[in-house]
């Protein structure tokens, strides 16, 4: 028969620090408590990991100390503290304010009278309930055993459900610009919590595009990462991984398989349409179930197929970006606008959508639909548009109405790319103060595309040479954009545009006539 737990007062023991440990929260006022615990529990291992003890001699020191560690497995609480009470208080505070329903508690008394173990059991979110009298060495290590597999299977359910929530919300706008992020973050949450896991995770794709891209391991960068692979997005997988691991990840694409080397795996989940990907766990079970093999197979597989659809999807949006430049350049071939305006226009509106706090998804919008912008001057005579000259009043108006034909062409689709063209067509020549055509709008009443779109068509337009007109150079260029600051142009634009200059110089220089 074990000797009782707290017969003695031993001195602390110190536990050795190892790769991971277990938190243990230990409440009492008696330090003596502490000390016997620690020296009990000194050589507990689970999982390959040690116990962190952390002591509280109070109701409120312990409150701190939860807080600060919202990590903590288990917490060994007194009842009886500074007031009767005081444990009690501890665990209600745990579960209701501090709101951690992870952490196991287990109550020790001194005094079971005082504090009834049906009572207790009922009114207070515990997990065990302890007197300290009955608390062998050899039962505490089973209970604190327990607790502890409870704490990892909640962890493990807690980590699937946010990478369902992940994948739930990804599947739901699975198209959207940034949606393989979360995807990808969320599968590999599903992956780790189907290995009962919670160590490094990667997923590495190629900067190379097509079916030969997997040419070399080196050509693989980081695209997400878990624990220590976080900081590493953007690097190749060759400065992340050791020698030993490379030789793996080689085999893997070699293979085009998965590859198992002792705690971790590689999995191959290349999409054949557009990038090769590697999937790379450490922290797996030493011994995996034939079971638990053949879902990670069918895992690697659907993650391969949701990501070449995210892919097709992208090469849609592409083709359908190219079209647009490529009919809206084939339409500046009629007119005095020559070489790579419209792409420049487009980068510039990008730039500007973002600096005045549009959306990632606005700014693509606006993008996307910007080349649309003088579309209308099709139904314009050659002659009007064409003419080196400055038009006359009677061409003036007919030139004026490619604004109204250019949103005629557009309006009612049902493509938000189409649509966002048909506003810009119309508005982009419509100014801040009200002077501007086809219906003189002022202010906020003129879109946000059509003002974006303004800035960058007379930005672009002032800075190369045309038919009419030399370039001008850049001081010029923002002394005028500034002159028309809350005239033309929208005020915040113009701060926008002032601010990033020389990002919007660079596309310029990136896209020459």
């Amino acid at each position: 028969m074990d000797d009782f737990l707290f017969s003695d007062e031993p001195a602390e023991v110190t536990v050795p620090e190892k790769s991971g440990t277990w938190k243990i929260v230990i409440v009492d006022d008696e330090p003596e408590v502490h000390a016997v615990t620690k020296l009990a529990l000194s050589d507990f291992e689970f999982q390959n990991k040690r116990l962190e003890f952390l002591s509280a001699y109070s109701g409120e020191e312990a409150k701190k100390l939860i807080e600060a560690h919202p990590d903590a497995a288990v917490v060994l609480l007194d009842v009886v503290m500074e007031t009767d009470d005081a444990g009690l208080q501890v665990a209600k505070y745990i579960r209701e304010t501090a709101k951690n329903n992870h952490i196991r508690i287990i109550l020790r008394t001194g005094q079971p009278g005082q504090a009834p173990e049906r009572q207790v059991i009922v009114n207070y979110d515990i997990n065990d309930y302890k007197s300290k009298t009955e608390l062998t060495a050899q039962k505490l290590f089973t209970v604190v055993m327990s607790s502890l597999r409870s704490y990892r299977d909640i962890l493990a359910i807690e980590q699937s459900r946010q990478g369902l929530e992940k994948i739930i919300k990804a599947s739901r706008d699975i198209f959207a610009t940034h949606s393989i992020e979360s995807f990808i973050e969320g599968v590999l949450q599903q992956l780790t919590s189907l290995l009962g896991t919670v160590d490094e995770a990667m997923y590495a794709t190629s900067l190379a595009a097509g079916k030969e891209s997997n040419r070399a391991e080196d050509q693989l960068v980081v695209f997400a990462g878990r624990g220590e692979f976080e900081s590493s997005e953007g690097k190749p997988i060759s400065e992340v991984l050791s020698k030993e691991q490379m030789e793996a990840c080689q085999r893997a694409l070699k293979d085009k398989d998965i590859v198992y080397k002792d705690n971790y795996l590689f999995a191959y989940c290349s999409s054949d349409y557009n990038h090769a990907s590697m999937l790379f766990v450490s922290g797996i079970p030493e011994f995996l179930t034939e079971t638990q093999r053949h879902l990670i197979d069918i895992f690697a597989q659907n993650m391969q197929i949701a990501y070449e659809n995210v892919q097709l999807q992208a090469e849609i949006e592409d083709t359908q970006q190219e079209l647009v430049i490529r009919l809206s350049e084939a339409l500046e071939l009629h007119s005095t606008d020559t070489g790579n305006h419209v792409k420049r226009v487009a980068m510039l509106c990008y730039a500007l959508a973002r600096g005045y706090g549009l959306s990632e998804h606005e700014a693509e919008l606006v993008r996307m639909a910007s080349p649309l912008h003088d579309v209308g001057k099709v139904g314009i005579p050659d002659a009007i548009l064409n003419k080196p000259s400055k038009l006359d009043a009677d061409e003036w108006q007919v030139m004026k109405t490619h604004t109204d034909k250019g949103y005629a062409l557009l309006k009612d689709s049902k493509r938000d790319i189409v649509n966002a063209g048909a506003i810009i067509a119309k508005e982009h020549h419509e100014k801040w103060d009200g002077t501007g055509y086809p219906e003189g709008k002022k202010g906020e009443d003129i879109h946000i595309y059509g003002r974006i779109v303004a800035l960058a068509d007379v930005y672009d337009a002032l800075r190369h040479q045309r038919c009419y007109k030399e370039a001008w150079d850049k001081e010029k260029v923002v002394a005028e954009i500034t002159a028309q600051k809350g005239k033309h142009f929208d005020p915040k634009l113009v701060d926008v545009f002032i601010t990033h200059i020389e990002e919007l110089e660079e596309i310029l220089s990136r896209y020459p006539d």
